[in-house]
């Protein structure tokens, strides 16, 4: 054969090798995940280069030449061409999970899509309606006629009455471009805004800074009030002849990643104000706003975190309401709230302090590095930094929010509150609203038995205004010092009345299950303990203020031990979190003096043991595990959808699957889980947003709903559930079936610049309200993933902090939101955490994720990573202690799972086990809208051209002339 025939059939070899690339990412395209066929074209990508290399160079040694440097030169450019390709290839391989998200977008009906955003935003503003908080009234300033001409029109003072904050940053953000804004809100409520004052807050409105969904660092800070020189002499008198009402707007900000700042010297501010102080700027304009000839001067609060307000008691303050982040439509409310047409029924969700440094938890909240451990940080995406082991530590024990301030003035004895001590301290108790009418409350029936305790309380609307009132039972416990902590009130159940007119009632049923007034006893009996003695059933106006009250006795100490465990627990609860204690000294009521933190913890030296428990976990394989069976039975995953999680079939799916198909399944869960073939298993979408749809890769954004705060502000249960119902009505229009929401972490300072994103500073509250979430999404198919699990309340150094807490703090504040959401919401979806509890991170804590998650509380489903790019999220850790699935899009972390041990195999189909379960019982066997990657056709195309040019260059420059006939041999 002729060395011209010889290159020319290996150039053939090179394009039939190319076609065949190209035909079998198209065959492949309809049955095999994006990943799979990403990586059969890496493979013939490398294959197709290999073989050109080989060509290129046996017949550049087959055809010397006297210009070898020139040659040498091409070939190296060539060479490096084929391995930019192979390395573009790997490249696209590891981030094709969102690769593939941002090009392949489902399909989205918009006759739907216009339906199931008409109903969001309609349920939005119910939630507004019922959500704002009436603070102040006095003289019965609100509502405002807007019938008459001199409250019809208002002057709206203040930059955040332009810059108002709808919603939060990071994953909690939403579109923003379509919402009410706040002049639209008043004006659709029959109110004319001051122009004047709007344009002018208009021009100096700080530019609003982009979000960097791939380095998501916080909310933004400015404190931004123009100072009151900027605004002219005739601007103020044309306001004061425009109108006799003046609105002052005041707004802060949270966001994902920091939390406020204790000080705001950087953000506009000063040093000695911390961020949910007034500014001198807003102070100013306060003082100058209720120094001119207006008639009403009243205040609204954009805030989702619990801001100083003594100025609100200043006489020249006529009201004020509080709005939260109202997202989309919630303006509308607010106007309706300040005309009447809505009268306000909202409660708070947290306590208001005159100074919110008086919690104990503020004196460790923040930023407390282990100054012995500085490091070279690998984060997966950006690189390497510099970076200590940080802490913090849960000094105050279970007195977190009322719970502290409503028991700090107690006397221990006799049970009588220090009322001028409490009231020097507290301005807005938990649980505290006003309302344009009246109401009173009364226990009509009390009925109890060993397990219940019944309430009924009788609700009558004894004003001029139709209205919605809220009622509140909570209870009051034992205390014996030296025994368990405990709080004077704990929140125990409550509801909310229906529309009442003036003088109807309604009757509301409240009731305590009795178990649930137990305290967990983690030094002595190491489970939940009901302390013998007189337990007071207060019915209350707020957490402060008792209206009427009953009693319950228990003669004899029960603990809820192995011989009696609590009926709504599958397992006997005990102690799993003795490591996190460490070495603190808790507050005790026995002794505020003694143990109330007075200044802020200082860093300290990590002990070697400690060090190595944060940076050397141990991958343990166990000799005795059998090997997993695999067997073809002919099963697809709808075969098992609606099954029970033990049934024997779903262990005959599970051997279908092969470890490469576990591999690729619990490897690449960043807003995804990924299609299986052996199964019939399609891909499904999740997606960010606890206030709404935000899909943080390919930018689709649903409604933007008031958040968190707001819906929990609102009480009420049923209509909480119909916010998750429209949530996942919008989720089924584009294609979703998972949702990363709702937050059930806590409020445990009101600097978490996630406070947001969370509902309450109360445990129960809180559960009730991610329970009705869960259970409206899940009604239509979407899997919420109550997050984040557990303890991740602060997002100051939230990658791999060690938190320290006693297991009594644990259990009745922090875990219980995600109890309530598990036990009566029938969560099936989990998101862990990026903290430690002691020194364990929390996605491989098996305590916290299998002895607690799954085997007291009974949850079946999947737990999903937070986002996964740090070293200390071990994939084989993760699975052996009951995380399932990684939140990553990239490809690297399937490669760590230990495939070849028995225990990591049988740890991978536990793993797939409940990925599946959540997925099967899911919209994703229905909504399967994945569309064809025809990306990968176009990637395989550049590749085969890309390819074939380089190949040639080769033949093209190794190949040999022939000066005298004009010819060339190969």
């Amino acid at each position: 054969m002729s060395k011209t025939k010889g290159s020319k059939k290996t150039l053939g070899i090179i394009a039939i090798i190319a076609i065949v690339l190209i035909i079998a990412t198209a065959i492949t395209a309809s049955f095999v995940s994006v990943g799979q066929m990403v990586k059969i074209l890496l493979i013939g990508v490398i294959i197709l280069g290999i073989v050109i290399f080989v060509f290129g160079f046996m017949q550049a040694r087959r055809n010397p030449t006297e210009k070898k440097g020139k040659r040498r030169i091409w070939l190296s450019l060539l060479s490096l061409g084929v391995i930019a390709i192979v390395i573009l290839n790997g490249v696209i391989y590891n981030f094709n999970v969102v690769i593939n998200q941002y090009l392949a977008k489902a399909e989205i009906d918009e006759e739907e899509r216009a339906k199931v955003t008409a109903d969001a935003k309609t349920i939005s503003e119910e939630v507004e309606n019922e959500g704002i908080v009436l603070l102040e009234n006095k003289g019965n300033a609100l509502p405002l006629n807007v019938d008459n001409a001199t409250e019809k029109n208002v002057n709206v003072f203040g930059q955040a009455s332009v810059r108002m904050f709808y919603g939060g940053s990071g994953s909690g953000a939403g579109e923003e471009k379509e919402n009410i804004d706040l002049q639209q809100g008043l004006e659709n409520a029959g109110f004319v805004v001051n122009d004047e004052l709007t344009d002018f807050y208009q021009e100096h409105a700080p530019e609003k800074e982009e979000q960097n969904n791939l380095n998501i660092t916080g909310g933004d800070y400015t404190l931004s009030e123009p100072p009151n020189s900027e605004m002219s002499e005739d601007m103020w008198a044309n306001a004061e002849q425009f109108s006799d009402v003046a609105f002052i707007v005041l707004a802060r900000t949270g966001g994902e990643a920091d939390d406020l700042p204790f000080d705001t010297a950087e953000y506009g501010g000063s040093e000695d104000r911390h961020f949910l102080e007034l500014t001198e700027q807003e102070e100013e304009l306060i003082d100058t706003v209720t120094s001119r000839d207006f008639e009403k001067v009243i205040v609204v609060l954009n805030s989702s975190n619990a801001m100083e307000l003594g100025f609100l008691e200043e006489k020249e303050i006529d009201a004020a309401i509080w709005i939260g982040f109202p997202g989309s439509t919630g303006n509308n409310s607010v106007g309706n709230v300040l005309a009447g047409n809505v009268n306000p029924s909202g409660r708070l969700v947290d306590t208001y302090a005159y100074d919110v440094t008086s919690s104990p938890a503020y004196y460790n909240a923040g930023d407390f590095k282990y100054s012995n451990t500085e490091h070279k940080a690998v984060d997966k995406i950006f690189g390497e930094y510099d970076n200590f082991h940080t802490f913090v530590n849960y000094e105050e024990g279970i007195y977190v929010g009322y719970r502290y301030y409503e028991t700090r003035f107690v006397d221990n004895e006799t049970g009588e509150v220090d009322e001028e001590a409490y009231q020097q301290v507290v301005q807005y108790p938990f649980g505290y609203g006003l309302s344009y009418t009246s109401f009173d409350q009364e226990i009509t029936d009390y009925q109890t038995t060993d397990d219940r305790i019944t309430v009924e309380v009788t609700v009558t609307n004894t004003g001029d205004a139709a209205g919605k009132e809220v009622v509140q039972l909570y209870y009051t416990p034992p205390y014996y010092e030296g025994g368990m902590e405990k709080s004077h009130v704990v929140l125990g159940a409550f509801d909310k009345t229906e529309l009442l007119e003036p003088g109807a009632s309604e009757t509301v049923k409240l009731e305590i299950p009795v178990e649930e007034m137990a305290s967990y006893d983690d030094q002595h009996e190491k489970a939940y303990v009901l302390d013998h003695g007189t337990y007071e059933i207060k019915l209350m106006e707020n957490a402060h203020e008792v209206i009427d009250s009953r009693t319950y006795e228990v003669n004899d100490t029960i603990v809820y031990n192995e011989e009696n465990k609590r009926a709504s627990d599958h397992m006997t609860a005990t102690n799993v979190f003795d490591e996190a204690r460490g070495d603190l000294t808790y507050v005790s009521r026995a002794d505020w003096e003694g143990t109330l933190p007075t200044e802020r913890t200082e860093d300290k030296e990590a002990s070697p043991e400690l060090l190595q428990a944060l940076e050397d976990p141990e991958v343990v394989n166990n000799p005795d595990d059998p090997d997993i069976v695999f067997a073809d039975h002919g099963l697809e995953l709808e075969d098992v959808a609606g099954l029970d999680y033990d049934d024997p079939k779903w262990n005959d799916l599970l051997e279908q699957l092969s470890v490469e198909e576990m591999a690729q399944l619990i490897g690449f869960g960043g807003y995804a889980t990924q299609p299986l073939e052996s199964i019939n298993k399609p891909a499904t979408t999740d997606v960010d947003g606890p206030a709404g749809i935000n899909h943080l890769v390919n930018g689709l954004k649903g409604t933007q709903y008031p958040n968190a705060v707001v819906l929990s502000s609102t009480w009420n249960v049923d209509l909480v559930q119909q916010m998750g119902e429209a949530l996942g009505n919008e989720a089924l229009a584009y294609g979703i079936s998972g949702w990363y929401a709702p937050g059930m972490n806590i409020h445990r300072t009101p600097f978490s610049g996630r406070n947001f994103e969370y509902y309450s500073e109360d445990g129960l509250l809180s559960g009730k309200m991610g329970s009705a979430v869960v259970q409206g999404a899940l009604s239509k198919g979407v899997y919420p993933y109550i997050k984040h699990f557990a303890m991740n309340d602060q997002d100051t150094n939230r990658y791999g902090i060690a938190t320290w807490s006693n297991e009594q703090a644990i259990r009745e504040l922090y875990l219980k939101p995600f109890e309530l959401s598990v036990k009566e919401g029938g969560a099936t979806a989990v998101m862990s955490a990026y903290n430690r509890i002691g020194t364990t991170w929390a996605g491989v804590h098996e305590g916290l994720l299998t002895t607690v998650l799954r085997e007291e509380w009974g949850f079946n489903g999947m737990v999903v990573t937070d986002f996964d790019r740090f070293p200390f999220m071990i994939p084989d850790l993760m699975i052996r202690a009951g995380n399932d699935l990684m939140l990553t899009t990239v490809g690297d972390k399937p490669t760590e799972l230990s495939t070849e041990t028995n225990t990591g195999k049988q740890a991978m189909r536990k793993a797939s086990h409940n990925i599946l379960y959540t997925v099967a019982n899911s919209n994703a066997l229905e909504i399967n809208t994945t569309p064809y990657p025809y990306w990968l056709l176009a990637l395989g195309a550049g590749d085969t051209i890309l390819l074939a040019l380089l190949a040639l260059g080769f033949n093209k420059v190794t190949r040999r002339r022939n000066d005298v006939t004009g010819t060339s041999e190969t």
